[in-house]
């Protein structure tokens, strides 16, 4: 049976992981970051406590302050000189930032010097025990904590419920714009959130060290503490200051029960802890609301990626990533002939088979914008099963009894192995990927240690062979690869054919799936992408990769060391800095990068601060001043060969009309009645009603006008419509009840829509984007796209001169290949539209088309707007500001007041209606004159009045 001294040693353990949880929090209410430097940000403080007391003996009452101001000086340091840098950034790259802060305060702590006293204990004030009852012992360092922690948890609360800098906080988590438009300084808020950050962490961890006791080995406390202080933040919402430090000491209490009940399964509380933060993600999607649109934006900026090469250029010009890419593969060529060192021969087959697990990163952070931190974990599965594979197995299946598996030979086992890491990603990417956000990170840190604790252990895998279980290589097609040049050409064989899978998945409809994901969540749902599909697909095949590159290394090292290097936690951290250095997104990166991050530190043997050298102050200097990384200079020099040599047209080369489904085939499907309706449509936030009780029909062939003051709900209704947001009531698409279908479904069955912020994929060019909308018509299949299959080619073909129709229909040649973050808002909107051709739409929402343009440019709108329609027969619900463009373009007009119709009716009689005029139009007369003064525009102008808006 449990004592009450167990349950008492975890409650005081809780506290400090609580602690340090509300670190976590305040960082990322503040800043939406996951703040992934925590655990070894407090490292300098709690060393720098142990140095002063135990090698120069300074009494601790002084040495204290002193490193807690270091820690709380660090954390400034790192808001100043980096995250401040990258205030703006995307919060993904800001999150990558935090793990090479993490590394440079490992680097500083290993950097130490060295405390050579033998069996010296780490520092506390108070020592001896205390027996308050008898069968309970508080002792010196549980006393500490129990007066720190509370009296830190008090000063926090004080300053953030009564303090003007709590204030600040509190507004700058709610609301960035409106705080700064309340004379608050999200940037300082930022700070002193930091440097807030930095104390409580140096605080956690001195009083984790003094529970540890010994001054050495005092770097090896950071991944399990913070694992512990992500699940606490993760269940406590990422929101609630309180609750982390409650879920820390819950958290305590059940870790201190679960190992005194099954004392023989270590590792088994890091599994509760990754069931906890997995089902604590779920939670956070289902009541978390939705992500700010900055939080999924790309990871790099449009102008610093790969552009494509225009069909015109010269050959040379066409084919000049073939020779990067060859010339790297001459150099992976000759590279073993330069020694004939062993050693040196298994070191470039690791930088092979690491670059291998980069490029399965390479897609879920440069195209998904996610980081996955357990892809060595993932790698580590894949080394250990391919040797269990491999030698053989016995299975007890219970009432069915023992299964012997017999062993696969070398080759079969890697390729089973990585399938099963497939399957296995699919899992544990299932909840945290449907999220939006950073979640993934959480998730899969979670699942690396996890494995390092818990699953590695397992009989399965290790047998009885210990820490290093064995992998002999053999033959792989007749071919003898025991020899460790053999081996190395093998792997790069391995490594070139993964690498064209990753070239493959880019440049076809999966990969700008995927950007499109990541760059708007929202705009890919309106081309009838599902969001969680892509990211959970992409996130197997990334974590078979993985397994596949992790086999491959177990089998050059012939001896998998799970407990001691490659596969723990804090590889999948410099697996992170490998894809970084080398260039997020881009086929040549991981190659690139490892090259840098295995190869440099070779040159320095024996030095334990090269590697954290290399990928912290590297990955850091990279994110700072290259954030493409060492691919950038030449993608550089490729963007500016292409503008000397290949210039863009001026227009597209004329085709036939757009190759949709003919106007009499779509008008015969379109279904008697209105095929837009709603009834009794309410949407509520909270306690305030944004729409109340709406129904508004649209019938075929119909111009609808949506019309009202700004906050009278009128964006609200057309998300309601799209699916974007809860809503009651009933929404009928083209004759069927969609209500309870996602965004893309309500997509695919014929509802298109365009956004008033009109940002589409800022990575992606036009003509991908409107590939993007094409592949509503013929989805791009991911197993058969990676094997290259031949009718994948062909298929790509024909989105692709479909999309040329639609470039050249719209007059946007000149801007076929440009990124669409460098168009200007009408040729964005020219855009959108061709996305909506592209979807062959029945129904169309246009939320405010014309917004942001000018006066010129939104009057050729309109004959643009009924351009499309006749082109698709479709019909149009239009919100627009613009009085005399939305009433000459409507057939029947809403108006919307408080979130409710006040009039609704042809243009002239809402026109006229006196509430329309009293709630919007107001009693100024020249409004309403305005409003009576239709533009002259006529729907035969429309073919040359939209190439007049694209090149605004």
């Amino acid at each position: 049976m449990i004592t009450g001294q167990v349950l008492f040693d975890g409650f005081v353990n809780g506290l400090v992981i609580g602690l340090l949880a509300t670190g976590v929090v305040l960082v990322h209410r503040c800043t939406r970051v996951v703040d992934f430097s925590v655990g070894n940000g407090g490292l300098i403080g709690s060393g720098l406590f142990a140095l002063l007391v135990v090698k120069y003996g300074l009494p601790w009452a002084l040495a204290l302050p002193i490193a807690l101001a270091a820690g709380t000086l660090f954390g400034i340091a790192a808001e100043l000189l980096v995250i401040r840098r990258l205030f703006a950034a995307p919060r993904a790259v800001v999150m990558v930032a935090t793990i090479g802060i993490a590394q440079v305060a490992l680097l500083i702590a290993v950097a130490y010097p060295h405390i050579d006293k033998r069996g010296a204990t780490y520092p506390v004030p108070w020592s001896g025990t205390w027996h308050p009852w008898d069968g309970l012992r508080v002792t010196g360092p549980q006393m500490s904590v129990l007066v720190a922690v509370p009296a830190a948890a008090v000063l926090l609360a004080w300053v953030l419920d009564r303090t003007a800098l709590g204030g600040a906080v509190r507004a700058a988590a709610g609301n960035p714009d409106l705080a700064r438009l309340s004379g608050i300084n999200p940037k300082l808020v930022s700070t002193a959130v930091w440097g807030g950050a930095g104390l409580l962490s140096t605080l956690s961890l001195i009083l984790i060290s003094g529970r540890h006791g010994s001054v050495h080995d005092l770097t090896q406390l950071g991944p399990g503490t913070l694992v512990r202080a992500l699940a606490a933040a993760v269940l406590a919402r990422m929101t609630s200051v309180r609750g982390a430090l409650l879920a820390g000491t819950v958290l305590g209490v059940a870790e201190a029960w679960i190992k005194f009940h099954f004392l023989d399964e270590t590792g088994l509380f890091e599994l509760v802890l990754l069931v906890a933060v997995l089902a604590g993600i779920v939670v956070i999607g289902r009541r978390g609301g939705r992500a700010r649109e900055s939080d999924e934006a790309a990871v790099v900026a449009p102008h610093l990626a790969k552009r494509p090469v225009p069909p015109g250029a010269p050959w040379w010009l066409r084919n000049i990533d073939r020779f990067g890419m060859t010339a790297l593969l001459a150099a992976g060529l000759l590279l073993p002939l330069t020694t004939g060192l062993a050693s040196r021969q298994l070191l470039f087959t690791t930088g092979l088979a690491l670059a291998i697990c980069a490029a399965s990163l390479t897609m879920v952070t440069g195209w998904l914008g996610q980081v996955s931190l357990g892809q060595m974990a993932f790698a580590g599965l894949g080394a250990l099963g391919a040797a269990t594979l491999n030698r053989g197995v016995i299975l007890d299946l219970g009432p069915l009894g023992w299964v012997t598996v017999r062993g696969m030979v070398f080759p079969v086992a890697v390729l089973v192995a990585a399938c099963g890491t497939a399957v296995l990603a699919a899992v544990v990417g299932l909840g945290a990927l449907r999220v939006r956000g950073l979640m993934l990170a959480v998730g899969t840190f979670a699942f690396a240690v996890a494995c390092e604790q818990f699953l590695y252990r397992k009989r399965f895998f290790s047998g009885d062979f210990g820490s290093a279980v064995p992998f002999p290589r053999s033959t792989v097609l007749g071919v003898d690869v025991t020899g460790q040049r053999a081996y190395y050409y093998l792997v790069l064989i391995v490594l070139v054919a993964v690498l064209a899978v990753v070239a493959r998945l880019r440049g076809s409809g999966v990969g700008r799936s995927a950007i499109a994901v990541r760059d708007n969540a929202d705009g890919a749902a309106a081309y009838t992408i599902a969001a969680g599909r892509v990211r959970v697909a992409l996130f197997a095949l990334a974590g078979g990769i993985a397994g596949l590159g992790g086999a491959l290394l177990g089998g050059a090292l012939q001896s998998i060391p799970w407990g001691e290097r490659y596969f723990l936690a804090n590889d999948s951290l410099t697996l992170v800095a490998i894809v970084v250095i080398g260039g997020q997104g881009s086929v040549a990166g991981p190659v690139l990068g490892a090259a840098w991050v295995v190869g440099l530190p070779a040159l320095f043997p024996g030095n334990a601060m090269a590697p954290l050298l290399v990928s912290g102050i590297g990955l850091l200097i990279l994110l700072l001043y290259f954030p493409g990384g060492l691919v950038q200079p030449g993608h550089a020099l490729r963007a500016a060969l292409i503008r000397r040599y290949a210039p863009a047209a001026d227009t597209a080369p004329a085709r036939p009309g757009v190759a949709a489904v003919p106007r009499a085939r779509r008008l015969a499907l379109l279904p008697e009645g209105p095929v837009l309706a709603t009834r009794d449509l309410r949407v509520a936030f909270g306690g305030l009603t944004a729409v109340d009780g709406v129904s508004v029909e649209v019938h075929r062939r119909e111009i609808v006008g949506l019309i009202g003051a700004n906050g009278a709900g009128k964006s609200t209704l057309m998300n309601a419509i799209g699916g974007y947001l809860p809503a009651t009531g009933t929404v009928a698409l083209l004759g069927n009840d969609v209500t309870r279908l996602a965004p893309h479904h309500r997509a695919a069955r014929g509802l298109g829509r365009t956004f008033q912020s009109a940002r589409l994929f800022p990575e992606l060019t036009v003509r991908e984007t409107l590939c993007v909308a094409l592949e509503s018509r013929d989805r791009s299949p991911l197993a058969a796209t990676a094997l290259h299959l031949p009718h994948t080619f062909r298929a790509e073909r024909a989105r692709r001169a479909a999309a040329d129709d639609l470039v050249a229909l719209l007059g946007l040649g000149r801007y076929a290949d440009t990124p669409i973050g460098e168009l200007s808002t009408g040729t964005r909107r020219i855009v959108e539209l061709g996305g909506v051709l592209a979807l062959d739409a029945r129904v169309i929402c246009l939320d405010e088309p014309t917004a942001g343009l000018a006066q010129r440019e939104t009057e050729a709108f309109a004959p643009l707007i009924r351009e499309v329609r006749r082109e698709l027969g479709a019909a149009l619900l239009v919100i627009e500001h613009d009085m005399p463009l939305i009433l000459s373009l409507s057939d029947r007009v809403y108006c919307l007041d408080a979130g409710r119709v006040i009039a609704h009716g042809t243009p002239e009689a809402v026109r006229d209606d006196p509430a329309v005029v009293a709630g919007y139009l107001g009693t100024d007369r020249r409004a309403i004159d305005r409003s009576r003064a239709a533009p002259a525009v006529t729907p035969a102008a429309a073919p040359a009045a939209a190439p007049t808006v694209a090149v605004t």
